[in-house]
């Protein structure tokens, strides 16, 4: 896991070619080399449409589900404890084609992460990721909360309780 987490072609590769996303159309076009910019595009097959001919909601939500923890994982490195811990997904229009999703990760909300989880306390901040159909439509909003901790053996009121 560490050597995917330090170099962003690699991680773009290994995430490109794992089944959940290779199985389901979902492929990461682009992947900044500093890990805070994560683009994504999810493909249009007969095995990932509803019933109603549009893109299948599962499909939409995967393409989403691993992409914060993972870029925020690179970016903090191994000190910490980061993954989902809630979501939803709010229907906009059918995606009738590709769908496209993009991922941004700024300075200050990196700040904001370090400060809220120097003391050891758990952060669970709140993410959203706009699904745009191909002619830049809102498809699918995606709401995240993250959990973000130090791991134990991080946590300043454990080393000072050794």
């Amino acid at each position: 896991m560490d050597i995917l987490l330090k170099k962003a072609a690699v991680a773009r590769t290994v995430l490109n070619l794992w089944p959940p996303f290779w199985g389901s159309g979902i492929k990461i076009t682009e992947l900044s080399k500093d890990f805070s910019l994560c683009q994504v595009r999810l493909a249009f097959r007969w095995w990932n449409k509803n019933a109603n001919r549009s893109q299948f909601g599962g499909a939409m939500f995967a393409m989403t589900d691993p992409i914060y923890p993972l870029m925020l994982m690179a970016i903090l490195g191994n000190r910490y404890h980061i993954w989902d811990s809630e979501a939803s997904i709010k229907f906009v229009t059918p995606g009738r084609g590709k769908v496209f999703a993009k991922f941004q990760l700024d300075k200050e909300f990196i700040e904001t992460i370090l400060v809220a989880v120097a003391s050891g306390e758990k952060f669970e901040p709140e993410v959203a990721t706009e699904v745009l159909g191909e002619k830049g439509k809102v498809v699918a909003v995606i709401k995240r909360k993250l959990y973000i901790r130090l791991k134990r053996q991080y946590r300043p009121e454990l080393k000072q309780a050794a």
